[in-house]
């Protein structure tokens, strides 16, 4: 658990990394907005499964073109995870979460599982964000985990 916990911490401390670098280039590209804003409803989705909830509702790969408003929707998935992390026994990582995709097909998944899938998904992203941003000759976040590891 003590592991999922940190990494999570860096899922939140890349997040933020991320959004500055994006903040600071003043990019205008509607694509590298879309990708970081799938980050942050994909997060939620996934939350939103936890949860018990159904996940329908959210269109994983919609135009966004204000940072601010992408900015929100990581706080207030980084705030949700914090209160389901802290609530999360040991044991409870090796439940079967029951869930449909964005397609409808159904799915049973553990909750490490899950949780593995979304901190590898925003790190893989937000690679490709990186990279779009050293096209733009932008200067990308440093979002390595070492780096958070050595703070």
């Amino acid at each position: 658990m003590k592991t999922i916990k940190c990494m999570m911490d860096h899922l939140y401390w890349a997040d933020e990394r991320i959004l500055e670098a994006l903040e600071e280039s003043e990019t205008k590209n509607k694509e590298l907005l879309k990708l970081v804003r799938h980050v942050a409803v994909a997060e939620r989705v996934w939350l939103s499964r936890l949860q018990g909830k159904g996940s329908s509702q959210f269109s994983l790969w919609e135009e966004e073109e204000n940072l601010s408003a992408i900015r929100t929707m990581f706080e207030e998935n980084a705030e949700q995870y914090r209160v389901y992390i802290e609530g999360l026994a040991e044991l409870e990582l090796d439940e079967m979460i029951d869930y449909a995709n964005q397609s409808g097909a159904s799915f049973r998944t553990s909750v490490r599982d899950i949780l593995l899938q979304v901190l590898l998904h925003g790190q893989y992203h937000r690679g490709q964000i990186n990279r779009a941003l050293r096209i733009e000759s932008a200067e990308p976040a440093q979002i390595d985990y070492i780096t958070f590891a050595r703070l």
